[in-house]
């Protein structure tokens, strides 16, 4: 199961899991969206695809997710918390309600997801496989990112405690923190985009997809895509404001 699998990482997650013969639960707000998804992957991979329109910033959207597989008789080997949203705005600037989604559908949803589906993994005796996406930018607790890269660093530690807990009994959990990626997530023009790919600050979807499941069949509890980006993570963490102050600056006029 994918969540967030209308687009961006999500389809890519989805598109892979189905050239390795998995059948397929696609979960997105979007029902177009995953209806082309639905006919690209049963045509062209010969996998079955369920789709599930719900919105998942919302306080019970984890048990009506699992009650409706329930319901279906599907059962889930590999998870993929992949839902979110993005919002670069100083917390006093941001509307209330969004804050609160934010934090329903990084955290508590994707908490809740992965209790209900990894106790499922464990009566059925299988070897699961849930995969959570946090975020770079959980080391990056700047001006505009304060609730998002919050939101972030709880799904990582989350995600490396569970992994401990439920390790044991055959279920591995990874937490995957890419950098910059170039999607849609961050409001960037797709020139942008673009140019970000070629001088290498952003990568593609299909690779941050292909680097979180590697990671994930191999047992890695956390993963940050490209060796480049690990190595600045120390620095990122002892910026002083009056280094950040003029970035500030510059970055207030895109905040939105």
């Amino acid at each position: 199961m994918v969540t967030g699998a209308g687009a961006g990482i999500g389809r890519c997650y989805a598109q892979r899991l189905a050239a390795l013969g998995y059948n397929l639960v696609v979960v997105d707000l979007r029902e177009e969206a995953l209806l082309s998804l639905r006919d690209e992957l049963e045509l062209g991979q010969g996998v079955i695809v369920r789709t599930v329109v719900l919105d998942l910033a919302t306080i019970d959207a984890a048990e009506r997710l699992y009650q409706r597989l329930q319901e279906l008789s599907i059962e889930v080997d590999v998870l993929i918390n992949n839902a979110g949203i993005f919002s670069f705005c100083d917390v006093l600037t941001t509307d209330a309600e969004r804050i609160e989604r934010m934090l329903l559908l990084h955290d508590m949803t994707a908490t809740k997801l992965c209790r209900l589906f990894a106790a499922r993994m464990i009566q059925r005796g299988i070897e699961g496989y849930i995969l959570n996406m946090s975020s770079y930018s959980l080391w990056m607790p700047f001006p505009g990112l304060a609730v998002y890269s919050a939101s972030k660093a709880y799904l990582r530690a989350f995600s490396v405690a569970f992994s401990k807990e439920v390790g044991d009994q055959g279920v591995h959990v990874t937490a995957i923190c890419p950098a910059g990626v170039a999607t849609d997530l961050y409001g960037l023009p797709h020139k942008l985009q673009q140019l970000g790919l070629r001088i290498g600050g952003l990568i593609s979807a299909d690779r941050c997809a292909r680097r979180g499941l590697n990671a994930l069949w191999r047992g890695t509890r956390c993963s940050v895509p490209d060796w480049w980006n690990r190595i600045w993570i120390p620095l990122l963490m002892l910026l002083p404001m009056w280094l950040l102050r003029p970035l500030r600056n510059y970055t207030m006029k895109f905040q939105k």
